[in-house]
């Protein structure tokens, strides 16, 4: 949010330096994240001054110049050539003096210089209007119809002014502090503990606002608990026009770009009171009658940006008398009532509209105007007529503009201050130190917080409406913090600390550790949401749904890594970004029964190439796949030295095919290619490879002794396929437990490479495993004739117990 200096000296005397102002308003909780200064002329014509041209002649070396003698308010007038045509003695001109830096409408800056032109010494510049940057005209100087002691500054002359512009971290929390006034409010109270004594701060004063006679305009309001308080006013005899100099620097200097008097007035009120107001032009408001209400889902409306937007049934919108939309109420306008420069009356509206109504619609159609970033704070109930008399006297002065008749304020159920009670040793507790009675009671009064009981033990405070955030004790007792400075309260000369001891095994340390070999193996850490989307599930039961209202898409918490991972792998390749080796740790969430449940994980996501593309490494051979992501699994595993675990096939929800390895029924990961109804839940159209580690299982089942390193064999080794077919209920693990036992002691390794279904070729019911294994002995060379005999004891045992064919 943008603060102007300038706007809060309207309101508080502020006369210090600008840094000061940044310091206080940070002091309350108001961060100041950066500051400018801004200008409404370039350089703020410093270093011009006026002169008083006392002789002119011909310059005598070039028939278009002429010499020139300037009183600039110096012992001496200073020599000047200058080339404009209307230049002449006794005239009062703008000079720019040696030194000085011009920034000239449509040109680059330059600096004035003592030189000759021409064999005629020349001391300074005077200027026309586009030198100055004061607008366009090059036809002459320019000559003052006032005779101005020289030396005056030109800057005093046009008035111009100086601000310093606040970029503010405004927290969602501070709906109070969404305007200038409400800004200036807490600089006022800081500064009344400050000095300890109340500092006035000069509101807008609306007691010239006269309504008219005729009936207040005609409106209704569907539902109250959408919009608790909606009001407006009828001014007619308007007239459009560009907004007075004053107005416009004021919004320039926030970043709000002036349109006309109508719509700049209630803009400058937005940001000036915190309450949005929106002009309807009345000549376009069917049987000028408003409804505030909800239209069919579909129903399209088209906005000030020229766009047509299909309306949801949820959208609360301002209506004409024939149920045509007109505005996104609290969000945007509509293009066909909206202010021209031949509107010559508006209905004025200014509004409270309930914050999740408002924030809906913004975020449901992408709008996220002022307006709506007000409302879906809290806006103030209270301040909605002020702001209105506030706007309509603005209009009468800037726009000629005339009240029409009474005001309209529906208002059934007036919100009335929250009464909260506080207790004296609770606010000492919390803040640390005793701030006293009398202290505390002056901070309340400065930030307009009514003390309607008070005792020894405790205060009733009635904390005003534009404050929705405090709600409770311990609200109110950070406003008496924030008003009293964090910077007060003292440091202890000590602090105590319990010693702490880490766990073994450090599960932080561990992920650094894993985290370090990742990176190093190419993996680039990311860092997802812990909120997903439902519509990825079928089953929904397990899943913990939240009520998100700043973004309806993401309602539940995530059961598992993998769509966090596809929506990564989505975003990057909407930017080109296709090659990628990715890893998290997170948690998913669920629900076990009535239970919550937390899991720790580590998930590994591959896509796209192996290598950066070269000559060397081009085609398919070159694409990650099922044993890059293998390798990266089995890379993790032995850093962490867990090993002796089994292998069985992964769940086959996620992956069209993959590997679990599990310690008996604990799971340690499940890894594959990702199967086809993720990616296209997830909108991603290449293949992925994702691997998922419970993490928490991992620390359970780490080797509690240091890792044994054994020095590789010496003789080679061996390797035979088997091709199986197995009932489906069969699983890996089944056929390594048994073809391990009878491998005797010389089998070191069993890996399932390849898993195939075919029931027209195989049979109903039937699959077919490809596994490997890998012979070995540490004595000897093995011979064929060995490892036959054990691979024939292997398929014997397969087709008995499993009942397993060897496909050959």
């Amino acid at each position: 949010m943008k603060v102007s200096l300038n706007w809060l000296r309207e309101y508080l005397d502020l006369n210090f330096p600008p840094e000061r102002v940044s310091d206080l308003l940070t002091g309350t909780g108001l961060e100041v994240e950066g500051m400018d200064k801004v200008e409404s002329v370039p350089g703020g014509l410093e270093g011009v001054v006026v002169g008083h041209v006392v002789e002119c002649g011909k310059h005598p070396n070039a028939d278009r110049l002429s010499v020139t003698k300037v009183d600039i308010g110096r012992e001496e007038p200073v020599s000047i050539v200058c080339g404009a045509p209307n230049v002449a003695a006794g005239q009062h001109v703008p000079v720019a003096t040696v030194g000085t830096t011009l920034y000239p409408t449509g040109g680059e800056a330059f600096t004035i210089k003592k030189g000759k032109i021409r064999g005629e010494v020349s001391e300074g510049m005077i200027c026309a209007e586009d030198e100055l940057g004061l607008g366009t005209d090059h036809d002459g100087i320019i000559v003052f119809d006032r005779a101005f002691e020289p030396g005056t500054p030109v800057a005093d002359v046009y008035e111009l002014e100086t601000d310093h512009v606040y970029e503010i971290g405004l927290t969602p929390n501070r709906s109070d502090a969404t305007n200038h006034l409400g800004v200036a409010f807490d600089l006022a109270a800081a500064l009344s503990v400050e000095r300890d004594d109340q500092v006035t701060l000069v509101q807008p004063d609306v007691s010239a606002f006269a309504e008219g006679d005729a009936a207040a305009p005609a409106a209704q309001v569907a539902d109250p608990t959408q919009a608790p308080r909606y009001a407006g006013l009828v001014i007619e005899n308007l007239r459009v026009a560009t907004s007075p100099d004053w107005l416009r620097a004021r919004l320039n200097a926030i970043g709000v770009r002036p349109i006309n008097n109508v719509v700049d007035v209630t803009n400058y009120v937005l940001h000036e009171l915190g309450q949005p107001l929106h002009a309807f032009d009345l000549d376009k408001v069917a049987g000028s009658r408003i409804k505030v209400q909800k239209l069919a889902e579909g129903t399209v409306f088209r906005s000030l940006d020229g766009m047509e937007r299909k309306l949801s049934a949820d959208d609360l919108v301002i209506c004409d008398g024939n149920d045509d939309p007109m505005c996104l109420a609290g969000v945007f306008g509509g293009a066909d009532s909206g202010v021209t420069e031949q509107t010559t009356r508006i209905f004025l509206e200014s509004a409270h509209f309930e914050a999740g109504t408002v924030r809906r619609t913004s975020m449901r159609h992408t709008l996220r105007t002022d307006a709506a970033r007000i409302f879906e704070k809290g806006s103030d109930p209270n301040v909605v007529v002020y702001a209105l008399k506030r706007a309509a006297l603005l209009l009468q002065e800037l726009a000629g503009g005339k009240v029409a008749g009474k005001m309209l304020d529906l208002y059934p159920e007036p919100i009335e201050p929250k009464l909260i009670t506080v207790r004296y040793q609770r606010i000492s507790e919390l803040i640390g130190v005793d701030l006293g009675r009398d202290t505390v009671r002056n901070i309340l009064r400065s930030m307009n917080m009514d003390i309607r009981e008070d005792d020894e033990a405790s205060f009733t405070v009635a904390v005003p409406t534009n404050k929705v955030d405090v709600t409770r004790e311990v609200d109110v007792i950070e406003e008496i913090l924030r008003v009293y400075g964090f910077n007060k309260i003292p440091e202890p000369d000590m602090i105590t600390t319990a010693m702490v001891v880490a766990p073994q095994p450090d599960p932080n340390a561990l992920r650094e550790l894993i985290g370090d070999l990742l990176a190093a193996n190419g993996f680039l850490e990311m860092m997802a949401l812990s909120l997903t989307e439902s519509r990825y599930y079928d089953d929904r039961s397990h899943l913990i749904g939240i009520n998100n209202t700043s973004n309806v898409h993401l309602d539940v918490m995530r059961p598992d890594l993998l769509y966090s991972a596809l929506e990564a792998v989505r975003h990057n390749h909407s930017f080109s970004q296709r090659d990628l080796r990715l890893f998290e740790f997170g948690r998913s969430y669920g629900l076990e029964g009535e239970k919550y449940r937390e899991i720790n994980h580590l998930s590994l996501t591959l896509t796209g190439r192996r290598h950066a593309e070269s000559w060397l490494s081009t085609g398919e051979d070159d694409r990650a796949g099922f044993y890059t992501l293998k390798a990266a699994v089995e890379l993790v595993l032995q850093r962490l030295g867990v090993d002796n675990y089994r292998t069985a096939e992964a769940p086959s929800d996620q992956f069209d095919f993959g590997l679990r390895y599990h310690k008996g029924p604990m799971e340690l990961v499940d890894f594959g290619q990702v199967a086809a109804v993720p990616l296209d839940r997830a909108g991603v159209k290449e293949t992925v490879f994702f691997a998922d580690f419970n993490w928490d299982n991992l620390l359970r089942v780490l080797p509690r002794k240091p890792i044994q390193v054994t020095t590789p064999g010496k003789y080679p080794t061996v390797r035979r396929d088997l091709a199986l077919v197995v009932d489906v209920g069969v699983s890996f693990a089944d056929i390594e437990r048994l073809a391990a036992k009878a491998g005797k002691q010389l089998i070191t390794e069993i890996n399932l490479f390849d898993v195939y279904r075919n029931e027209e070729q195989l049979g109903v019911g039937k699959k077919s495993y490809a596994v490997s294994f890998l012979f070995e002995s540490t004595e000897r060379t093995l011979k064929d004739k060995e490892v036959d005999k054990v691979m024939s004891g292997v398929e014997a045992i397969l087709g008995k117990q499993l009942g397993a064919e060897v496909r050959r």
